[in-house]
């Protein structure tokens, strides 16, 4: 059962995430944000460790919001603005 609340918790912050924003810096945090609580739920899943699977899907979601623009992904203003 702590996983599944683990699983909701995490969820609920990735939901509070989703925002790209305009800028490269923006879209970056925001995906990583969004990455960081991926990877960590797809190990709450899968056993993996929860540490691990935040850094690499934060890496992973920095890169992506960093290498995408506005016109090709767009969330929305970020909730930080």
């Amino acid at each position: 059962m702590n996983r599944t609340r683990n699983l909701a918790l995490l969820t609920l912050a990735a939901i509070g995430l989703a925002a790209c924003g305009n800028s490269v810096g923006d879209r970056a945090l925001s995906g990583a944000g969004l990455g960081a609580a991926g990877g960590t739920a797809f190990n709450v899943l899968t056993g993996g460790s929860l540490a691990g699977g935040a850094v690499v899907g934060g890496l992973a979601g920095a890169a992506a919001g960093a290498l995408t623009d506005r016109n090709t992904i767009d969330l929305g203003k970020p909730i930080w603005r």
